[in-house]
């Protein structure tokens, strides 16, 4: 049975000690998909994404980017890292949602999922607070792992 790795033997937090790991490269990607009304989409459409506060899409992108490189002071328990590469991408789906994607790599000791996963809602939370001002009907519906390699256990989502 697998434990919390976060708890030590009295069930204390902990953060989890990585001293006698090798580093290794690791990689992580996760996503986050946020539903807009009819009234927010055609307006970021037809501005080409652009609102009063600047493009929806490039200051997500950045946010979500300072986010992942912080993950360390906003999780408690996380390692702190130093990122060789953190990459956003946001599209458009077959359904009109915003697809946000963040990637993340580094060598070390430790994986980057956290990373990854912050990425992603903190440029689902900007997109959030750009569009706010149209209305607060935006839902954002998921945030997920999607891929991580370098670590025991490697993951893809299907």
């Amino acid at each position: 049975m697998e434990k919390f790795t976060h708890l030590d033997e009295k069930g204390k937090a902990a953060m989890v000690d990585v001293s006698e790991k090798k580093s290794t490269q690791r990689f992580a990607a996760a996503r986050s998909i946020v539903a807009l009304p009819q009234v927010v989409l055609e307006k970021l459409i037809g501005d080409g994404m652009q609102t009063h506060k600047g493009s929806v899409m490039q200051i997500a992108i950045i946010a979500g980017i300072m986010a992942a490189k912080k993950t360390g002071e906003l999780i408690p328990l996380c390692h702190p890292l130093g990122l060789d590469k953190c990459d956003i991408t946001i599209h458009f789906n077959e359904q009109k949602e915003l697809v946000i994607d963040c990637s993340a790599s580094v060598t070390a000791k430790t994986g980057v999922e956290m990373e990854a996963l912050v990425g992603a809602s903190i440029a689902a939370l900007t997109v959030y607070d750009m569009c706010k001002s149209m209305s607060h009907d935006i839902v954002i519906k998921e945030i997920k792992l999607m891929q991580k390699t370098g670590g025991k256990n490697d993951f893809k989502r299907n």
